[in-house]
């Protein structure tokens, strides 16, 4: 190999290297090919480098994106953004690495370019908008170790070249569009360590991977698989199953075998089943048209609300809301009047069970809501988020949430405390339902939450000052919380928390629902979390400060918390300083701010502030009224 600092005498031998391909084509005789120092073929270097550049400008041309910016009048491709050439102390300088994460990549990977960096280790295009099938090239590259597709809309089956990548440790498909059964040819990966594979359309059942000895990591939440959890993985939590119909394990057990239906009785079940809930059905509308008709007479003297327009949904996935039984042991047990004021929030309740805050609310049923159309925006830790459209065209958000762990009375009043809390920037929140199976909360609608607008397929470039609005107005939220009393947090702070309007006015959302649930720590690593946190239900204000501070770290890198814990195994503000230590500290921003030079100072003074949010020890954390005050100072607002 060929390695010296002086330029001029590589470009050089790079000369020389294509004279000598020329008279090579040409049938010139007794030219002796050039030598490096080490005896190695000038040619061949520089035919592996041209080469691994030839497959990079092929992707650049079919998939762009941030490629673009790449300098392709130099015939050195080491030099580009993203890629990582080997340490050149092997036998040729080859692309080792090529990290291409959130780039606006877009478009199928073309044939002849990844697959021809056949020395490629580590490769990462997670969160672009990349499409259509994994190419079943991507075999050549057996030295592949590290492989970060998540987070793009690749389709279609794993190919079986895949399985042939033996030295794959850490494979991450997530949240995309795969489909098929989950291969037992995974089997072949035994080095792998980390397998994700959640929100994928992956069906069937799960294969037994008895070959993945050193596997640690793993998740095939949301997909549509059934069938038992093989002895291998039953050793995984149950939030690597979320959102799947499997069973054992982790979850409920799988039915016994040992007595089979016949055929005969199967279908009487299914019979009666059938007329049972014709009847039921029967039933409810009966019921519907004569509450419907009590109800209108009861409101026949009120001036309609006008309605708003529904939105059509974003995504155009449709769902009705969940099916809740209602019966009469769910109602209140002593119900409401009409309006009570409890503290500063006025509750509005019915029979029915569903209670409203506020004094110019408008007023809906459970029924009303029952019957909305509905989308699901997203599941989380605490529950499911949908967002419901009224017949009368409002729209609402509904939080479904699971493993409630407070009693009747004591989570009454948990809700109506944080019903109380009204503040400009905050999500309020506008009502609930109490059943002995079902627990939901109601919120007013937002446009976006900051995670989308950081990470998600609709992504927006994001300038600098609307980076610090967002920031100062987080910041503000928070910092109200924590004045109301010594005890108050908001217990789970993250981007996909922190909603936005349209003037981008930040407004957390969620606060104070981990204390209504069981403790939701698990082995999957939060990259939001305090490190001294050990139970999600009892959460500091110092904690909330570390939360704080990751969020703004990801506001100024673009990161994903949760990826850099995934990719790197180093939580997002380590990897911070690890950079900023080795005098790096341009390259831990967002690409997208780099055009902002008139900002510089800032964004320093900024990344101090976060970085001062996330020391280990919590003393030392700044308070929320410091930091809203820091933050406004520094951005000028």
């Amino acid at each position: 190999m060929i390695y010296t600092k002086d330029k001029e005498l590589t470009e050089a031998l790079n000369k020389l290297a294509k004279a000598h391909c020329l008279l090579a084509k040409l049938g010139v005789s007794g030219y002796a090919e050039p030598q490096g120092p080490t005896g190695t073929s000038i040619a061949i270097v520089f035919s592996d480098l041209e080469a691994d550049r030839s497959a990079l400008l092929r992707l650049r041309g079919a998939v762009r994106g941030r490629t673009l910016l790449w300098n392709t009048t130099s015939s050195n491709p080491c030099s580009w953004e993203g890629v990582t050439c080997d340490n050149l102390t092997n036998q040729s300088n080859r692309v080792i690495a090529l990290r291409l994460p959130g780039d606006g990549l877009i478009g199928q990977l073309p044939l002849n370019s990844i697959g021809n960096l056949t020395q490629l280790q580590y490769l990462s295009l997670r969160g672009n908008f990349l499409s259509g099938p994994i190419p079943s090239e991507l075999g050549s590259c057996t030295e592949l170790r590290n492989l970060h597709l998540q987070g793009n809309r690749f389709s279609g089956e794993i190919p079986e070249t895949l399985f042939t990548l033996k030295n794959l440790e850490r494979l991450n498909l997530a949240r995309n569009n795969f489909s098929g059964d989950i291969s037992s040819a995974f089997n072949n990966l035994t080095k792998l360590r980390i397998l994700y594979l959640e929100n994928n359309q992956f069906n069937g059942s799960l294969p037994n991977l008895n070959s993945l000895t050193e596997l640690r990591k793993f998740n095939v939440s949301f997909n549509a698989l059934t069938g038992s959890i093989p002895p291998r993985l039953d050793t995984f939590s149950s939030q690597s199953y979320l959102g799947t119909s499997l069973c054992g394990g982790p979850l409920v057990s799988c039915p016994s075998n040992g007595n089979k239906l016949s055929g005969g009785a199967i279908a009487g079940i299914i019979v009666g089943s059938v007329i049972g809930l014709l009847l039921i059905l029967v039933i409810m509308f009966i019921l519907c048209r004569k509450y419907r008709s009590r109800k209108l007479l009861q409101h026949v003297e009120r001036s309609p609300i006008p309605p708003s327009p529904v939105k059509p949904s974003e995504n155009g996935i449709w769902s009705p809301m969940p099916i809740i039984t209602v019966t009469e042991e769910q109602q209140f047990s002593n119900s409401f009047a009409s309006k009570e004021r409890v503290g500063k929030v006025v509750v509005q309740g019915g029979s029915d069970g569903l209670v409203l805050f506020g004094e110019d609310v408008e007023m809906f049923s459970l029924q009303d809501l029952l019957r909305s159309s509905a989308e699901v925006l997203g599941k989380g830790t605490v529950g499911t988020t949908y967002k419901a459209y009224l017949e009368s065209g409002a729209e609402v958000i509904v939080k479904r949430l699971k493993n409630v762990c407070l009693s009747e009375k004591e989570f009454r009043g948990e809700i109506e405390d944080l019903g109380s809390f009204i503040h400009e920037n905050l999500v309020p929140l506008r009502g609930y339902f109490y059943g002995t199976g079902e627990k939901l909360l109601i919120f007013e609608p937002m446009p976006r939450s900051l995670s989308i607008l950081l990470h998600g397929h609709s992504r927006r470039s994001l300038s600098w000052e609307i980076r610090c609005k967002i920031a100062l107005g987080a910041a503000y939220g928070i910092q109200y919380l924590h004045s109301i009393s010594p005890d108050t947090t908001h217990g789970n702070i993250k981007s996909s928390n922190i909603l936005l309007t349209e003037y981008y006015d930040a407004c957390p959302s969620e606060f104070g629902l981990t204390r209504l649930v069981s403790d939701i720590t698990s082995p999957n690593l939060n990259g939001y979390r305090a490190p001294e946190v050990t139970d999600s239900r009892n959460i500091s204000k110092k904690a909330d400060v570390y939360s704080f501070g990751v969020l703004l770290l990801e506001l100024l890198t673009g990161k994903e918390p949760d990826n850099v814990l995934v990719e790197d195994e180093i939580d997002l503000p380590s990897w911070v300083q690890s950079v900023v230590q080795e005098n790096w500290t341009i390259e831990v921003f967002d690409p997208e701010l780099i055009n902002f030079d008139n900002f510089e100072e800032q964004m320093l003074q900024l990344l101090n502030l976060a970085i001062s949010c996330t020391v280990q020890h919590p003393d030392r954390r700044p308070s929320m009224v410091e930091i809203a005050r820091r933050i406004k100072e520094i951005c000028s607002l």
